[in-house]
């Protein structure tokens, strides 16, 4: 299917968008697709595996043979036992990008790991998102609406054939299928809570009621993981792992691309590739700093020719997209250079070739969020070895070292002046772009961090050396990681 170049907001409504003076092409916004039966995703023992990994050994030309042993000696510990990945969804979203590379790469590790999605109805996803809103830092309340809510959807799962066998580890992804723990975890079972958001201490010391909420549904599980230090709530009695996300430098997204491929993307959206390209990428969130991006843009084309790419795709546990998405085509109906591309996720494989090639095409890639877990579509855009300008905000300066690994975003004008720069300084673009590709190969890259995932899963079920891991651990796998925002 193709979609348009620019969904003019007037097109929607079925105005006339040659009016503004330019040619659009209209395409519907479609619903992801349905989950197989019971939510299963990947299973090798249904025989439902509709997507692989590379084999191991492909790896090693990249990060080479000492940090291959190191993921063989983790798994190793770990045959025998069975994994099961739970998220709220497989269309779009980090979370869901991770599981695709990880669950195929496991099994091919000799560890059995399934993945299944949890289901729930609108009422359900509007209530999770207000409710990781509020965790990362919104003013706002958590009703006793959204509770119900959540209870009830998490009790129908429950009920449901979500976990129907013998599972020895259970890997639960975010706050959506967090409560499942507390009604359907068995004795001897290890339950782990993956938070991948910028979760904060502050709003729920403001809102008991939160606070309360969170810390009922996480009380049964063995241990958490964070993807930094000081995302960690250290309130919470139970042992806590830090690793951070990854990429899969093999996969679609990342996979070098030949310029013939790049060409075709950027055709099928009538990009002009001799344009300079400034791009942003990724969801349609009121986190992600879009309005700073166009700020920075138009301060930028006073000076210097080039175009902006704001291109996303909507996940399917994600409400809010759309209203941003319909928020951003009205603030840019009347700007020729500014393209909105709502990227279709009905083919993940061609969504996954089109970010990479648009990300390879630009000559600055902007993530100027107020708000992230940790940004992958910036790790992404580092290891194509593009300058990046992202804020100094969540788990961001773990990739961006100002001035080195890219840059932190301050004002409009400020960002204009170094975008600018980098537009015309094409070798200072370069050597900051391939000290970054260097940094994230170093530590962002799938073998690497399923390494400490499977020891974080050992210890959990061991224990550190067969001693049981107090409830006030903080265990690392990186040192660079601080607590300098937790002071309680």
């Amino acid at each position: 299917m193709v979609i348009a170049a620019k969904i003019q907001h007037s097109n929607r409504k079925g105005d006339n968008a040659l009016k503004a003076g330019r040619k659009t092409r209209v395409a519907p916004v479609t619903a992801p697709a349905s989950p197989p039966a019971h939510g299963v995703i990947y299973s090798k023992r249904l025989k439902h595996c509709p997507f692989s990994a590379p084999p191991l050994k492909a790896y090693a030309p990249i990060i080479g043979n000492e940090r291959i042993e190191r993921v063989q000696r983790a798994a190793e510990r770990l045959k025998g036992h069975r994994v099961l990945e739970l998220n709220a969804t497989a269309q779009g979203g980090g979370v869901a990008e991770m599981l695709y590379s990880s669950v195929p790469f496991q099994n091919n590790l000799g560890v059995e790991t399934e993945w299944k999605v949890i289901s729930g109805n609108d009422e359900f996803f509007e209530c999770t998102k207000g409710l990781h809103n509020l965790l990362q830092g919104m003013k706002g309340t958590f009703t006793q609406e959204m509770e119900r809510a959540y209870y009830f959807t998490i009790a129908d799962c429950a009920r449901s054939e979500l976990i129907d066998h013998d599972s020895d580890i259970i890997m639960v992804n975010d706050p959506q299928p967090l409560g499942l723990a507390r009604h359907i975890k068995k004795p001897g079972k290890t339950w782990l809570w993956r938070c991948h958001i910028d979760i904060e201490e502050t709003p729920m010391d403001a809102n008991p009621g939160l606070w309360d909420f969170m810390t009922n549904w996480i009380e049964p599980y063995d241990a958490a993981i964070f993807s930094a230090a000081h995302y960690v709530v250290t309130r919470w009695p139970l042992p806590n792992f830090i690793i951070p996300p990854f990429i899969d430098p093999l996969s679609e997204k990342n996979r070098e691309l030949s310029q013939a491929e790049i060409d075709q993307v950027l055709t099928k959206y009538e990009i002009d590739s001799r344009v300079p390209i400034v791009a942003q990428i990724g969801r349609f969130d009121p986190w992600k700093g879009l309005d700073r991006t166009i700020a920075a843009f138009r301060h930028v084309r006073k000076e210097q020719k080039c175009q902006l790419i704001m291109a996303g795709g909507m996940a399917s546990d994600d409400p809010e997209g759309g209203r941003i998405l319909d928020q951003l085509y009205e603030d840019t109906k009347n700007d020729e250079d500014i393209h909105i591309l709502h990227l279709s996720l009905d083919n993940r494989l061609e969504n996954w070739r089109e970010v990479n090639a648009l990300q390879r095409s630009a000559s600055v890639i902007m993530q100027p969020s107020t708000r992230e877990g940790f940004g992958l579509v910036i790790t992404e855009a580092l290891w194509k070895a593009k300058p990046v300008i992202a804020a100094n905000v969540g788990a961001i300066p773990l990739q961006i070292r100002d001035g080195d690994t890219g840059y932190f975003y301050e004002t409009p004008q400020k960002t204009a002046h170094l975008i600018i720069h980098l537009l015309k300084n094409r070798k200072a673009a370069e050597a900051i772009g391939q000290r970054a590709k260097e940094y994230v190969g170093e530590h962002f890259l799938l073998p690497d961090r399923i390494a400490d995932y499977l020891m974080a899963m050992d210890m959990a079920i061991n224990g550190d050396g067969h001693r049981t891991i107090p409830k006030d651990s903080i265990i690392s796998f990186h040192p660079w990681f601080k607590m300098s925002k937790r002071g309680k």
